[in-house]
């Protein structure tokens, strides 16, 4: 019997069965693709057909002519928003907030998890989780609706101040303390959504691990430090690459419901200073002040992403 040789497939016939191998999967998959399909649509609708717009940052924008018939300013609007000192102080503002909530809030998801998981009572660490999850359900117009009363003169907070001697302050009218109450208040809204997350990733950890720990003496503190965190690293290390890329993006719902006149001042961030400027219909303003957060956000996600790629080329996002 003669002995066939195989002819290794080069060019267009390799090609060919790839795209076959390829079809078949599609074909093995499509009712999952057809599943994706609404989302696709609904994604690609709202968050990159929009994406148009961003042409009115380059124009004099007139109404009556349209985006297309609006004669072009080049980077007339860009200089002019630089320019503006309600951008510098919006800016100025967006950065603090940032940068309170990066070192605040980001961990907060974290360490509300780490301390759900040392729990033992079942029954309580279940209260716990649904007491914190509780927040994030309401919009911050209710929330804003809570706290307002809560934080005033007369509010259940300063009431418990008095307890221990301590003077009451009006929480949300002083510029003073206008920071201190947006970091708070979002780590209340947001920590016990945030911790799902990681107190997955904690749950899915071999328990033969915490076993082997206590067996060679290692004390709690020890089993988080050198069990738990590692466990946690990979899933730290994403959730900040996404939420870095909304570095100045500080919460637009939440500022705009506890914003007040005397706070106005600290309170002023890129998101409501946009509104503003589409509210006086300068929207070349607006689009130009929108374009440079979404500008600084890409670059910001960029650079993490590589600086991470540094250590751990299997860590990034891409």
């Amino acid at each position: 019997m003669a002995i066939r040789r195989a002819i290794p497939r080069t060019g267009d016939s390799a090609r060919t069965s790839r795209w076959q191998g390829q079809w078949r999967v599609y074909k093995q998959h499509r009712a999952l693709i057809a599943m994706l399909l609404p989302g696709l649509a609904l994604f690609l609708l709202f968050s990159y057909v929009p994406m148009y717009g961003i042409v009115i940052a380059f124009k004099h924008f007139q109404i009556t002519e349209g985006i297309l018939g609006s004669p072009w300013a080049g980077w007339e609007n860009f200089e002019r928003l630089f320019k503006g000192n309600g951008f510098v102080n919006a800016l100025r503002h967006s950065v603090l907030i940032a940068f309170l909530k990066m070192v605040f809030v980001f961990p907060a998801p974290i360490v509300l998890a780490l301390l759900l998981n040392e729990l033992r009572l079942t029954w309580f660490r279940r209260t716990i989780q649904t007491v914190t999850y509780l927040p994030h359900f309401f919009s911050w117009v209710v929330l804003a609706g809570i706290l307002f009363p809560f934080l005033g003169s007369e509010g259940g907070f300063n009431k418990l101040l008095s307890l221990f001697g301590i003077s009451g302050q009006l929480w949300l009218l002083e510029p003073d303390y206008f920071y201190g109450t947006i970091v708070l208040t979002d780590i209340w809204q947001s920590a016990g959504w945030g911790s799902i997350v990681y107190f997955a990733v904690l749950a899915s950890i071999d328990p033969s691990l915490y076993e082997a720990a206590i067996a060679d003496g290692a004390s709690r503190w020890r089993r988080i430090w050198h069990i738990s965190l590692p466990s946690l690293a990979p899933t730290v290390i994403i959730m900040y690459l996404l939420s870095i890329g909304h570095f100045l993006s500080v919460g637009f719902d939440q500022i705009y419901n506890l914003i007040t006149p005397p706070t106005s001042g600290v309170g002023e961030i890129l998101d409501t200073y946009v509104l503003r400027r589409l509210l006086t219909m300068d929207y070349e303003l607006g689009t130009a002040a929108g374009l440079f957060n979404s500008t600084v956000g890409l670059t910001l996600v960029l650079v993490a992403n590589a600086v991470v790629k540094l250590y751990d080329k299997e860590r990034g996002l891409w």
